[in-house]
């Protein structure tokens, strides 16, 4: 579970609302100094999360507004020292991933629309009142810190997850000095950079913002896919942050959809959710997410431990595989036969997962035929195909 939460939920327009608008300094430091989320419920969010069938949670420690979502010595420009709260949500909801066994990442922008020292400027954040000089390095240094209070003063955490190096793709962001502080720090922790570009030296997991691996339809992301483990990054509505007027929820068929694909490319589906400024979940997002995790209760085990399946992603669906077994996902098909290639010599049984009624499966040297169950309610048929 994605979720991204901070000063900018309180005017309800998304995350880039300090650049989009655009917001002076000065006046979104006003704003955060009047953020008071007393409705924030680590315990409710956790718990949600396991509803869902969520493995780990990604947050949103620092977006592009510079603003810190948890105590740190590096500037007073944080929820502890600025606002009203004066209270750290980050540690809350660290606390609580331990108790409830759901591992926590924390999201970091490389990118500042605020800090006087991210200099020159990248792409963006040009109209935010900061003076046109500063110290690159000096910078380097301050995020540095930054990370190495995440990486010591909320246990053991799931990794770190990078965005906004695009900003500036040429800078030196002194990746081998900072990639190295994660490690040492906290050696089991999995650097997962957003950066839209092939693997690096020193990253552990590729990720895709708002597409599948290698299909860029956002186009933005690269094609190359790497050798790492991979995760895919998707919106519930068309924000990342909470915005009072984005209605456009993708329905929980076509998120279970997604899921499914992910899984048929070998990714995780890192699901976002854009908490009010009060602290609480839009109901929207809830309902998904518990319906969500309806469906993984049920059908789970044909998602989690598995790997991307013999046969390539079709129009009709994907496969996947754990062991011997492969399960094929029937998410688009009407017709009551479907033809797949051949999967090495040898007879398959197969199977309705999880229910586990007979389906009837014929072979020939080109391959086997499956005649399907009728079911159009279904988000998703499964067959497991075993070795008889």
């Amino acid at each position: 579970m994605f979720v991204h939460w901070g000063v900018y939920s309180l005017l309800g327009q998304g995350e880039w609302v300090m650049q989009n608008r655009p917001i002076a300094v000065p006046d979104y430091e006003w704003l955060a100094s009047t953020f008071n989320p007393v409705k924030f419920d680590a315990r409710a969010w956790v718990s949600l999360a396991q509803a869902a069938g969520v493995k780990y949670i990604t947050i949103t420690s620092r977006h592009h507004d510079g603003f810190a979502m948890f105590a740190t010595r590096a500037t007073s420009y944080n929820i502890v020292d600025w606002t009203p709260f004066q209270r750290d949500p980050l540690k809350k909801l660290a606390d609580e991933c331990r108790r409830q066994g759901i591992k926590l990442f924390f999201y970091y922008s490389q990118l500042d629309w605020h800090h006087p020292d991210y200099w020159p400027r990248g792409s963006t954040g040009h109209n935010t009142g900061r003076p046109e000089s500063g110290d690159w390095n000096r910078y380097l240094d301050f995020l540095d810190s930054q990370l190495t209070e995440l990486l010591t003063n909320y246990g053991p955490v799931g990794g770190i997850w990078f965005d906004g190096m695009w900003d500036k793709p040429n800078a030196d962001w002194r990746l081998p000095q900072t990639y190295g502080l994660i490690h040492r720090l906290q050696p089991a922790a999995l650097i997962v950079p957003n950066h839209h570009q092939a693997p690096l030296a020193g990253e552990d997991v590729q990720t895709f913002e708002q597409d599948l691996p290698g299909a860029n339809t956002a186009g933005f992301n690269t094609r190359t896919i790497g050798g790492l483990p991979l995760e895919t990054s998707l919106t519930m509505n068309d924000s990342w942050g909470f915005n009072l007027t984005d209605h456009h929820y993708k329905s929980t068929r076509e998120l279970i959809h997604y899921l499914v694909r992910a899984a048929g490319v070998g990714a995780n589906l890192l699901l976002n959710i854009g908490p009010r400024p009060d602290g609480t979940i839009p109901p929207e997002a809830e309902q998904r997410l518990r319906e969500i995790g309806q469906w993984l209760r049920a059908n789970g085990g044909a998602i989690y431990g598995t790997r991307a399946g013999p046969i390539a992603p079709r129009s009709w669906g994907v496969t996947t595989q754990r062991g011997d077994t492969v399960f094929v996902h029937v998410l688009d098909w009407n017709d009551p036969t479907l033809a797949l290639p051949a999967l090495g010599a040898g007879r398959w049984k197969a199977r309705m997962w999880p229910t586990g009624a007979a389906v009837s499966v014929t072979t020939s040297n080109g391959g086997m035929m499956l005649t399907l169950p009728a079911d159009t309610e279904s988000f998703d048929r499964i067959v497991a195909l075993t070795w008889r």
